[in-house]
């Protein structure tokens, strides 16, 4: 995967990989420790979250050093083939390691072990756990059986498990930015893309739980969240199916009766869910309940599809100042034709139908996107609808790539990937050659203008400066100042830039 996203949070490269590690307060002698590694997409790093709360449960306590773990955990995802064959190389490191250390369990979470299953068990060998993305609160039950001498695997998909009452365990938090999953699952078929066979059905989770989740971060001093799912826009929690409110409070170990003390200006109390929101709460209710926990608390979210989102959505966007002018509008192909043989559902009339709305309501809206170069039977003439797309829309920011099968999706059932890679990566690089001038254009756009900066630490190359992210998500970098600190709101004058990046001045 190429990217010039560099201020996106949706599937960070510089977290590939990365090590699970809590604040580990209570250690007894012998306590087992979990090593857990993270790749793919935010869902993914959330669902770490998860699982870190669930073994923490257990009596689990974390470490950052893989030869003292007792259990190795990948969680996995199974969207490139790069992604599958970097953890196949992580896995044979780790086995190495069970050499010298007999009792150490070797597990595979997440969408590759849900893809592959029995496969890692049974023909590579390399792994004690094979546990799907809806079998996490197993965890504790099957580290059992393999201590017990056997070899274990749940990768049974649920229409039901949100894991709304598993309170996260944030990972190595900043404390100023956090996940939330509002649903779980993929209901659309596109033909390209493994997630429905992953991550089962789309559910969505139950209101009442994710702004108590919320409340309960911004009572920890949480300044932004971001609300995920594989398709926001289609998010539907009917009240006459789920829970009360007293039953919520009772299983989601969270206070949820603080979040009826919200702070002013905010009148409209979130939770009176009997009065004014209707039987079905859709995403653009429920962002607007996420807002109106506190102004403090920036809201962003990811992913939204062309099919679904609506004007009632962009206006919600548009009302509330704490909820960030920006969407992630992922459009793979500028063809309608080539969009019809991905399954996208919508024709490159409609996509750009979306574009002028988001345009009309949010004018200054920040808008990013993913592409695919290369899908089967692509022609040059549709390549070149691809560009035009780009040139009519000039995104921020765009996650690139080369199109690779995946198997058991559709399109290598059904079409031949017949696009040479080097003509693949020829039109990649033509699209990435674009969206370099794209990126640079909107962010010298910016050049002139205050942007709201929320600070989120150091920059990465000097402690003279801070970086944040403005509310069109791009990054921000300015001098540090003393009267300020992470956590902080700032206004930043823009004075330059770099093709993705915004360089500035706090002004008072």
């Amino acid at each position: 995967m190429l990217t010039l996203d560099l201020a996106s949070k949706e599937h960070d490269e510089t977290r590939q990989g990365e090590a699970l590690i809590l604040e580990n307060k209570v250690k007894q002698p012998n306590q087992r420790k979990l090593y857990i590694e993270s790749y793919g997409c935010a869902m993914n790093f959330s669902d770490s979250e998860i699982v870190a709360s669930i073994l923490s449960d257990d009596g689990f306590i974390t470490t950052p050093d893989y030869n003292q773990a007792d259990v190795i955990f990948i969680n996995t995802c199974s969207i490139r083939e790069n992604a599958e064959t970097r953890v196949r190389n992580r896995l044979k490191q780790f086995k190495a390691i069970k050499r010298t250390n007999k009792g150490l369990i070797i597990g595979v979470l997440g969408c590759m072990a849900e893809r592959l299953k029995s496969k890692f068990l049974e023909e590579e060998q390399l792994v004690d756990v094979v546990v799907g993305p809806d079998a996490y609160r197993d965890l504790p039950n099957l580290i059992q059986q393999v201590n017990g001498g056997q070899k274990a695997i749940n990768v049974l998909l649920s229409r039901e498990e949100t894991y709304a009452d598993v309170s996260p365990v944030r990972i190595n938090s900043n404390g100023i930015s956090a996940f939330v999953s509002i649903m779980r699952g993929c209901d659309n078929m596109c033909s390209f893309c493994v997630v429905p066979f992953t991550r089962g059905r789309e559910r969505s989770r139950d209101a009442q739980s994710i702004i108590a989740e919320v409340t309960d971060l911004h009572h920890q001093g949480y300044k932004e969240v971001t609300l995920l799912g594989q398709n926001v826009d289609s998010y539907k929690w009917l009240k006459a199916h789920h829970q009360s409110l007293s039953e919520a409070e009772g299983s989601a170990g969270i206070a949820v009766n603080a979040i009826k003390n919200i702070e002013e200006p905010f009148e409209k109390n979130p939770l009176s869910f009997d009065e004014g929101w209707g039987e079905v709460i859709n995403f653009a209710q429920l962002l607007e309940m996420v807002a109106l926990v506190s102004a403090d608390v920036r809201v962003r979210f990811s992913t939204s599809h062309p099919k679904d989102i609506t004007d009632e959505v962009i206006k919600t966007i548009a009302k509330y100042d704490n909820i960030c002018n920006y969407i992630h509008l992922p459009v793979q192909s500028g063809s309608s034709r080539v969009l019809d043989l991905m399954n996208r559902t919508y024709t490159r009339e409609w996509y750009l139908n979306r574009i002028d709305a988001i345009r009309r309501i949010i004018p200054n809206c920040g808008i990013s996107t993913d592409i695919i170069s290369g899908f089967c039977s692509e022609t040059q003439e549709e390549h070149q609808e691809t560009l035009s797309m780009m040139e009519l829309v000039k995104y921020e920011f765009a996650y690139m790539y080369s199109y690779s099968e995946r198997p058991g999706t559709p399109a290598s059932k059904k079409l031949t990937d017949d696009i040479t890679p080097n003509l693949k990566q020829k039109r990649l690089e033509e699209i990435i050659a674009l969206q370099q001038i794209n990126s640079k254009y909107r962010a010298q756009k910016r050049i002139g203008k205050l942007e709201k900066v929320l600070i989120e630490g150091f920059s990465k190359k000097s402690n003279s400066d801070y970086c944040g992210r403005s509310d069109h998500n791009h990054m921000v970098i300015f001098p540090v100042k003393e009267s300020v600190k992470p956590g902080d709101y700032v206004n930043v004058l823009i004075e330059s830039t770099t093709t993705a990046i915004l360089i500035g001045k706090i002004v008072e």
